[in-house]
């Protein structure tokens, strides 16, 4: 008999990611062998426990799943990555795919759809909802700079350009120009616009 595919867990929901511990379970060919709340714990785990699959949420505390993804294909490289989200936006497969991840599917997938998936994963595989890769590819790439999308981020907690310019080390002017420009790009007329339709798109 085979060994289980062994499997690490992050997700910042304890409810989802306990059902999700519980489902797998049931398979006889896969093993939950370590769990995360925090994106900023996953690295370690993996380090420790050597799963082989990592199916991680995008939105976490202190690293989001994206970041995670890069610094596991960095650190720990026979672990692969499933990106399991309930953001399916078409940015962030983009970004995800990117970053080195496997396969990227939304929460409410059956779960015959994701126990497949970790299989066919962990074979090498690439596995990525059609709807979202449809979607990503109509999108098309995000048109920001990584500094403009930077400054955007750093502006979504409402503080002032001086704020914003302290925090990116930058001068007021050039954080002006930088908002002035995401905002041209993403067709907006505010700054509050701009991040709201970047991070629907998933360019956040």
């Amino acid at each position: 008999m085979t060994e289980p595919v062994r499997v690490l867990l992050a997700d910042d929901q304890n409810l989802v990611r306990g059902a999700m511990a519980a489902l797998l379970s049931l398979e006889d060919d896969i093993e939950v062998v370590a769990q995360a709340s925090r994106g900023d714990e996953v690295v370690d785990l993996a380090t420790g426990t050597h799963p082989q699959v990592a199916l991680l949420d995008v939105e976490m505390p202190g690293l989001d799943g994206i970041a995670v993804t890069a610094a596991l294909r960095d650190k720990v490289p026979d672990c692969r990555v499933l990106i399991v989200t309930t953001f399916g936006r078409p940015g962030y497969l983009r970004r995800a795919m990117e970053s080195g991840a496997s396969g990227f599917m939304v929460k409410d997938a059956p779960v015959d759809r994701l126990v497949d998936a970790i299989r066919r994963v962990n074979q090498g595989l690439r596995v990525v909802d059609p709807e979202l890769a449809a979607a990503s590819l109509a999108a098309g790439e995000s048109p920001l700079t990584a500094r403009e999308r930077e400054v955007l981020v750093a502006a979504r907690d409402g503080g002032t350009v001086a704020d914003i310019a302290q925090r990116l080390f930058l001068s007021e002017g050039t954080v002006r120009n930088y908002l002035s420009s995401a905002i041209g790009k993403t067709g907006t007329r505010t700054r509050a616009e701009a991040g709201r339709v970047a991070e629907q798109r998933g360019w956040l």
